[in-house]
Order: structure tokens, then sequence, then C-alpha cells
């Protein structure tokens, strides 16, 4: 398995993965021409974001959007990590590990990056005890939004 990151080749197949976890996580079914344009949208304007992909053998098997937090109390950005999705066969076998070091260590050499960030579910159990094996201590924050 290795970790790289994304090309626009990759869209299609990164918009299925976020149909599959959509339904999955809350059971919604995606406008698929809207995803597919929001995907899209990350591999027009660098300044959202960017995809990594994990392949095994020439197979697409994982994908996770890092969206930027510009933090001026750090004079530096957050990588949030988001939309992350491994394929079912693939889970329980350190793929997030794989995504997780390989951020980690962007950030950790780089003076552009303050850290991490994401959020969950709190009834997603499963994921939060991935998150915490690599590492990462939940916030002292609560994360509140509005969506229209």
């Amino acid at each position: 398995m290795n970790v790289k990151k994304a090309s626009p080749d990759h869209i299609s197949v990164i918009a299925d993965f976020q149909q599959k976890m959509a339904f999955e996580t809350e059971g919604l079914k995606l406008n698929n021409s809207r995803l597919i344009k929001g995907v899209s949208q990350v591999f027009s304007d660098p300044a959202k974001g960017f995809y990594l992909i994990v392949e095994e053998e020439g197979e697409m098997i994982a994908s996770v959007l890092l969206t930027p937090e510009w933090s001026d109390w750090r004079n530096s950005t957050f990588l949030w990590i988001q939309s992350l999705y491994v394929l079912p066969a693939f889970r329980k076998q350190g793929v997030f590990r794989m995504i997780y070091d390989f951020v980690k260590s962007m950030v950790a050499t780089s003076d552009d990056y303050a850290g991490i960030k994401l959020y969950v579910d709190e009834h997603n159990t499963i994921a939060q005890e991935a998150y915490s094996k690599v590492g990462m201590d939940a916030s002292h924050y609560r994360l509140f939004e509005w969506e229209k």
C-alpha cells in the first residue's frame, strides 16, 4: 500500500467513495452531479485543499480530503482531515494509520503547518478508537455549525 497525492484522474473514484460514505454514515444519497463538481473544484482551486489516495497493487482503496484552516494565533495552517473513506475490505488493516502518518510527517517537516484536526460524529466510536490509536486527542473544543 502507498499513499500519494490524488490527481484529476481520480475524481470519479473519489466521488464514488463519497457516495458510499454518505450512505454508510448518514443514509444519504448525494446528488452525483453536484458531488462530481464539488470534488473537481478541489483540483481546480488548490486553496480549497487536496486529496490523498491510498493504492494497493494499482487499486485505489482509500481517499481523504485535507483542507486548510489559517490560524492567526499560530501564524500557520491546520490541515483538517475530511471525507475519509476506506473500502470495507481494507478496514482495520492500518490504512488510516498510513494516511495519518503521511499527513503528520508533512506537518512535522513544514513550517507552513501547525497541526492536524478532524471532527467525528459523537456516536462513531469505531472511528474515535482509530483516532486515539494513532495518538490524536479529543479536543476541548466542541464543534458547532449552521448549514443552509
